[in-house]
């Protein structure tokens, strides 16, 4: 399989989605009874067979002042969904945008803003760019949490 890893690779992805920026290494190293120049290495082939995608900050929208998220249910013709992706994320105030493998509501859009003023332009270059809103939530609270398979720790 092109993109096997081992366990080895599993707790430095464990250990950079801990914390990427902070993490060295040499303390990775430690965690995996390898060497740093190992881990290095392990790093930027993961990063070449692009199972690492890239790193960014974990921003809290609502302290940077940005207190609305709303998720918006959405459906796509199927043959179309994988194109629109990108002209989804140009719309400002979108920050993300899951395809889901379902006839309906087959694109899920996240966006944030300060006030409706902000979110209320996102559905509508939705539907110009030809997709169907079927619902609007607005999220209370985000948290993510490294993946534990990747951890060897109990």
């Amino acid at each position: 399989m092109e993109n096997e890893i081992d366990e080895v690779d599993e707790e430095i992805l464990h250990a950079l989605q801990e914390d990427a920026r902070n993490m060295s290494s040499d303390e990775i190293a430690e965690r995996t009874g390898t060497s740093g120049s190992t881990v290095r290495k392990r790093i930027q082939n993961l990063e070449e067979k692009e199972v690492i995608k890239g790193y960014s900050a974990e921003v809290d929208y609502g302290r940077s002042g940005y207190p609305l998220r709303m998720i918006l249910y959405c459906t796509a013709p199927i043959p179309e969904r994988g194109r629109l992706i990108r002209d989804i994320l140009e719309i400002p105030g979108v920050i993300s945008v899951q395809e889901l493998v379902t006839g309906e509501e087959n694109l899920l859009v996240t966006a944030v803003g300060k006030n409706d003023e902000d979110i209320t332009p996102v559905a509508q270059e939705l539907l110009d760019l030809g997709l169907s809103v079927s619902d609007e939530v607005l999220v209370r609270s985000h948290v993510t949490t490294p993946f534990d398979e990747f951890s060897s720790e109990e």
